[in-house]
């Protein structure tokens, strides 16, 4: 019996001593920090976000705080800087401990007012709780996790230099300690975890882009891709390019909506599967546009579609309705993976196939008579819209000029956007830019902001659709120390005004929001409203015939469908 006592007041003891020792190597200055990285990232961002992803998010911030505040304390004793006594360092972790917990708690009070600041922006209905309580325990859950592995990379470093100090010199077994370890997780890191999930959703999204959808059949009309009479098989074209050949206005749904005969407006579309190599596939869409007859339509448009190979019917259709159904739109696929993850790993991928398709359509379209031959346009969303604003080079456009482009969401990479935002005329705002004098690009949000009156508006017309509330727009690497300048000056009118820059958090929060860029309601967010698209195909492509009744009329329609 006292043997069983005994082992149970060594087992105590010893649990005991472990939690004093973590408490001495547990440092309350690096919990200081963790807590005010902790409240920050509990501010709302660009968009609304469910509790989990809050959590989560907030979680990585504590643990980068936290780490944050322990390399301040290793600098300024690595500086030799004076050490406080015992008694003072105990008063400051008992006022630390008082501070962390008003802090955490007052803002994670404040979380269910500020996801409603967002959501009521963007029309959607105001939650009753942010469910704050479970947002702080998924954040310290995921918190000590971060913090617990980087203590065993700390363990695994002080083995190895260890074992190095043994026969090496102390400096030099440092840095080799370092590198052996720096190398080690970067390897895990990209050949390991990230290619396993890579991998992952490789082969998610290629099962999803063969799918057939049982309302989704072989279209019968030979001018149809896909079709019998087609160039392009159609079980080689992705899920979202038959969609996207199947769906659309008819020929009798576009001359009812006139009240006259329309046109049967003509879809092309390569898949990946279709040919081995890009330029093989833009060689056949040509062939394809010419067997059905799109150079003899009066609108010829290159569309690059987004990562899965989507494209946005709010822009397709309202395009068609608007010339009557004599258009041609012609497309082909580079990606079957959401635009996020495309943009992270191969966002060459784009541009390369935009090129490809654009130069084999020119080619031909030039050789046409210039009084007989479609007006042509470019047109993409997200990472479409990267690809295809870098599609035709300016020597180019200008010994042969096409007609103009619409794009819309274009993602912070996008070369032309980036250059014309950061030379945009100084009193405009960055999320809504002007352009020198407006004359062949302009921007446009919600509201239309395309017509200036009687400024010149070129032959040539670009229009670039973004809205405030965008992550793929405005997501920037440099959120991690600097203030982006859409928060300067007058902010977007779906940007919550409790939105602040904070270093490093900024950047994480509108990293999560990526993901989610398409969860909120159409008009916010990456998701364009189909008005939008028609503002800015009208301004570009100045149909004739059409009035603000006609607008009216179309948005009703497509409000119904």
């Amino acid at each position: 019996m006292q043997s069983d006592q005994t082992a149970k007041e060594s087992i105590t003891s010893g649990f005991e001593r472990s939690v004093q020792r973590l408490l001495i190597a547990f440092s309350f200055w690096g919990l200081l920090v963790a807590s005010l990285f902790f409240a920050a990232s509990l501010t709302p961002s660009l968009l609304p976000r469910h509790y989990a992803v809050q959590g989560i998010l907030s979680g990585m911030a504590l643990a980068v705080g936290y780490g944050v505040g322990v390399f301040l304390v290793w600098l300024w004793l690595y500086m030799e800087l004076p050490v406080f006594g015992d008694r003072v360092q105990r008063i400051s972790k008992g006022l630390t401990t008082a501070f962390v917990a008003v802090v955490m708690i007052s803002f994670l009070w404040q979380t269910t007012e500020w996801a409603n600041s967002v959501r009521r922006l963007m029309e959607m209905e105001p939650v009753e709780t942010a469910y704050p309580w479970r947002i702080g325990a998924v954040a310290i859950l995921v918190g000590v996790a971060i913090i617990m592995a980087m203590r065993g990379l700390r363990f695994c470093w002080r083995y190895v230099n260890g074992k190095l100090i043994a026969v090496i010199p102390r400096r030099v077994a440092h840095v080799l300690s370092t590198l052996l370890i720096g190398f080690a997780v970067l390897v895990i890191a990209n050949d390991v975890i990230a290619r396993f999930a890579l991998n992952t959703a490789d082969a998610i999204f290629l099962e999803i882009d063969k799918r057939v959808d049982d309302d989704t059949k072989q279209p019968a009309d030979p001018n149809a891709s896909g079709s019998v009479a087609s160039l392009i098989p159609w079980d080689t074209i992705g899920v979202q390019g038959k969609r996207f050949i199947t769906s659309g206005p008819t020929e009798e749904e576009i001359g009812q909506f006139w009240g006259r005969p329309a046109k049967q407006p003509l879809r092309v579309y390569v898949g990946m599967r279709t040919e081995q190599t890009m330029e093989q596939q833009a060689e056949l869409a040509l062939e394809e546009l010419k067997r059905v007859g799109g150079f003899t339509r009066s609108i010829l448009v290159v569309a690059t579609p987004t990562g899965t190979g989507w494209l946005d019917p709010g822009a397709v259709d309202t395009l068609e309705y608007l010339h009557a159904g004599d258009t041609a739109i012609v497309s082909m696929q580079y990606s079957y993976l959401p635009s996020w993850i495309t943009i992270l790993i191969d966002p060459q991928r784009s541009r390369q196939a935009a090129r490809l398709l654009f130069q084999a359509v020119y080619d031909h379209w030039r050789t046409l008579p210039h009084d007989d031959r479609p007006r042509l346009y470019l047109h993409g969303l997200s990472l479409g819209s990267l690809g295809s604003e870098s599609s035709a080079d300016v020597f180019t456009v200008f010994e042969d000029p096409i007609h103009g482009g619409v794009w819309s969401g274009p993602p912070f990479p996008s070369p032309v956007w980036s250059r014309i935002t950061r030379t945009r005329n100084p009193e405009s705002p960055m999320w809504l830019p002007e352009f020198r004098d407006g004359s062949m690009v302009r921007f446009t949000a919600q509201e239309n902001a395309l017509d200036r009156g009687e400024q010149r508006w070129g032959r040539m017309r670009f229009v670039y659709i973004q809205y405030a509330s965008d992550p793929m727009c405005f997501f920037s690497p440099d959120l991690l120390y600097r203030q982006p300048e859409w928060l300067q000056g007058q902010r977007g009118p779906d940007v919550s005004p409790y939105l602040r820059w904070y270093p490093i958090i900024l950047f994480l929060q509108t990293a999560f929001d990526l993901p989610m860029a398409t969860s909120v309601p159409v008009g916010y967010g990456h998701n364009y409203c189909p008005r939008n698209y028609l503002e800015a195909w009208i301004a570009v492509t100045k149909p004739v015939g059409w009035t603000d009744q006609h607008t009216r009329r179309l948005m009703q329609q497509l409000a119904g469908d």
